[in-house]
């Protein structure tokens, strides 16, 4: 009997209760290829996805449910097109295994799980994307990586995005045929993460265990492992144990994280990063977290009070280098922290300006990975506040 651990179960159910609040007028979307919804439908779908839930305590939840409706239906339309169920990415460095994650990640954000709900079929596209691009050939000693050959770009970080997914829709179908298959996907991804781990306790951006080492994508494995762990799969403990120890020693005397240990580069997407890596390992105080968010509270006074240094709207010439990464761990840092009102006053904010700056399609833009990659971050934000996601769950 395989058992739910209680996180995957809370996700499962409250994933059920939003989908299913309206089944009588949506049913789960079985469109086939490039087919489009109708009007009528997507009608629906916007006035089910603002009335499931009464508006809380975060700013206009029925516009904002209604954005991330749109945006939903701009990452299903450009999946549409797709015959292998990835979600493209056009840009300066396109990154499909990425981004099909990362949209698979927002199909779920929304309450859509394996075959049920508007985007139940897309999820489904994208997580048998994700499948079919795991290694499991015991032959090789690549065996568990996910990697596209035609994505070049995507590497480690993609893996780690891809195991996030893989772990967030094992836990609302365990039991499936399709179940069994992401379980032993996922947990082959989780061998080769362990298996390439350096010995300064972080990772690089191919899945060998060599010197080199950054903590971006080791945020990516770490929150990827803490999912899986959560669903039962199996993590080795000395394996956070030593990821832990490499964020703690990447620390500036400023309280900023480094790129990597040896490396002084620190912005504050990356110290974001670094307190959502310790979060996701079960540490939400201590004095590297708090001198990180007062690193990250005079960052962005400074930016306030020198608006043309970057801005919310990221226009082209943003000094922000990676806007769309930095808003995603900003918001899972704040959201975990026992000071609720950092979360609060960032999100007040942030969010205005994503409904402000979003495209009559549903869209918004980034030159470097495409819209669809900063689509599904912008809806990973907006809807970060309904918990549907466990790894999000405080």
């Amino acid at each position: 009997m395989v058992r739910i651990p209680v996180r995957c179960l809370q996700a499962l159910i409250l994933g059920v209760v939003l989908v299913d609040a309206s089944r009588a007028d949506v049913e789960p979307a079985r469109h086939p290829r490039g087919a489009t919804t109708s009007l009528s439908t997507r009608r629906l779908e916007d006035e089910t996805v603002t009335k499931r839930l009464d508006p809380g305590e975060f700013g206009d939840r029925v516009a904002t449910r209604a954005a991330i409706a749109r945006g939903l239906r701009f990452l299903a339309k450009q999946q549409a097109g797709q015959s292998d169920g990835s979600v493209p990415s056009v840009g300066s460095q396109p990154a499909r295994l990425a981004v099909t994650a990362l949209g698979a990640l927002a199909y779920m954000s929304a309450g859509n799980t394996l075959g049920r709900g508007p985007h139940g079929a897309e999820l489904t596209r994208a997580v048998d994307y994700l499948l079919t691009h795991t290694e499991l050939d015991p032959t090789t000693s690549r065996r568990g990586y996910i990697s596209d050959a035609a994505d070049p770009n995507s590497r480690m970080h993609a893996h780690g995005f891809a195991a996030l997914a893989l772990a967030e829709a094992y836990g609302t179908s365990p039991r499936s045929d399709r179940g069994a298959r992401i379980a032993e996907s996922l947990q082959a991804a989780i061998a080769i993460m362990e298996s390439s781990q350096t010995s300064e306790g972080g990772w690089f951006y191919d899945p060998v265990r060599g010197v080199e080492h950054e903590g971006s994508v080791t945020i990516a494995l770490v929150q990827a492992m803490r999912a899986a762990k959560n669903c039962g799969l199996r993590v080795q403990p000395e394996t956070i144990t030593k990821a832990v120890d490499y964020v703690r020693r990447s620390q500036a005397d400023s309280g900023a994280f480094r790129y990597a240990i040896g490396n002084d580069q620190v912005t504050v997407a990356l110290t974001a990063a670094a307190i959502s890596t310790l979060n996701a390992t079960g540490r939400y105080h201590g004095s590297e977290i708090q001198q990180g968010f007062d690193y990250i509270d005079r960052e962005l006074r400074l930016r306030a009070e020198s608006p043309k240094r970057d801005s919310k709207l990221l226009p082209p010439g943003s000094l922000i280098p990676f806007p769309y990464y930095e808003r995603l761990y900003l918001a899972q840092a704040y959201w975990q922290s026992p000071d609720r009102t950092r979360f609060d006053r960032w999100y007040e904010a942030e969010s205005e300006a994503l409904l402000r700056t979003q495209a009559e399609d549903g869209s918004w833009s980034d030159p470097r990975f495409g819209p669809t990659y900063a689509t599904a971050i912008n809806i990973l934000v907006l809807a970060l506040p309904d918990q549907l996601l466990p790894i999000f769950q405080r």
